[in-house]
């Protein structure tokens, strides 16, 4: 499912944080499909093994997060030349237990580089998330007040506390905010337990011939369909790239496909990709987690379609894509690569 050149795409230099991750090096490749290449890098690379994702890519420049950081900080170096941040770096683990770090990175982080891209005239878009939504079940709108909202864990109150930080201070209307919903896809391999459940699918049928779902436990819903809005990376940053090219865009936006799926639509495809009879089991949801569990999320898309119009890729077919082309065989995107 290839990025149209027809596709809008921000001009000028673009500086991604969070390059080498999953959602970012995928707005790279995206970016470079469109040709664009005049890319800055940017990410904590450390002892990861997603430099991968970054090797295909084709960029301009890299700096480490924490040197831009202290540039920016210390006001030692600007964001001279740059049109447009992408800011989709983060600690995105929802059972991060350090809180002083989440603070630091995702908090602290993303409001020195707002303030930098507010002085120069920057375009400015960050990844917040669908976690800020905390336990709601229906109607998630980008229209509920924000103080209305009750995030279940500090990845998702790190993220909540930027979007009421921009709101108290008056300039929420001057950037964009994307809320990401279940985004699943390529490049995601070095996320450990934060994979997608394709992924997760994918080894263990691999491993044991069966995939393992939570049963339910709530009556209302059968075994194997609680339901998550699932959309596929490729969709998710043509979206992110729409927005960060239209000036009319501000505020808030859900990322997401606007459908609630089960989970057996999710794991089906993957089986059928494989060639493989479907084995499927259910086990108990762990105590600690049955107050918390969602049993079914859906983004509301209304504000999300007044910018980006094309239609979504179906969930069968990209999960089919996504395991064919990139699972089986360990592949990473490739702007080369059709």
């Amino acid at each position: 499912m290839p990025i149209h050149a027809t596709s809008p795409i921000p001009s000028g230099r673009i500086l991604v944080t969070g390059a080498a991750g999953f959602i970012g090096s995928a707005a790279i490749w995206a970016l470079n499909r469109a040709g664009h290449d005049d890319i800055v890098a940017c990410d904590r690379l450390n002892r990861s093994e997603k430099w991968r994702n970054l090797a295909p890519l084709r960029i301009h420049d890299y700096i480490d997060a924490d040197a831009l950081l202290e540039r920016l900080e210390t006001r030692t170096g600007t964001c001279a030349g740059i049109s447009t941040i992408l800011h989709l770096g983060a600690c995105s683990s929802t059972t991060e237990d350090d809180s002083a770090y989440l603070m630091r990175n995702n908090f602290e982080f993303t409001k020195v580089l707002a303030n930098a891209a507010l002085a120069q005239g920057i375009r400015f878009v960050y990844a917040s998330s669908a976690a800020t939504y905390g336990a709601l079940e229906d109607g998630l709108s980008e229209s509920l007040p924000l103080e209305s909202l009750r995030p279940l864990n500090m990845y998702a109150y790190s993220k909540h506390l930027f979007d009421c930080h921009a709101a108290y201070h008056g300039f929420a209307d001057r950037i964009v905010g994307v809320k990401y919903f279940n985004v699943f896809g390529p490049n995601e391999a070095h996320k450990g337990g934060m994979r997608s459940m394709v992924t997760k699918a994918f080894e263990q049928i691999g491993r044991e011939g069966k995939v393992s779902l939570f049963r339910s436990h709530r009556p209302e819903f059968k075994d194997g369909e609680q339901r998550r809005d699932f959309i596929y990376v490729k969709d998710a940053v043509a979206m992110t790239l729409a927005l960060a090219a239209d000036p009319r865009a501000s505020g808030l936006y859900n990322i997401g496909s606007g459908r609630a799926s089960t989970w057996l639509e999710l794991v089906r495809p993957v089986f059928t990709a494989l060639g493989k009879p479907e084995a499927i089991e259910f086990v108990d949801m762990p105590e600690i987690l049955r107050e918390k569990y969602q049993y079914s999320t859906k983004a509301e898309v209304e504000r999300i379609a007044t910018v980006y119009d094309r239609p979504i890729e179906p969930l069968a077919e990209s999960v089919t894509e996504f395991v064919r082309e990139y699972l089986v065989g360990d592949r990473r995107l490739d702007p080369a690569v059709l």
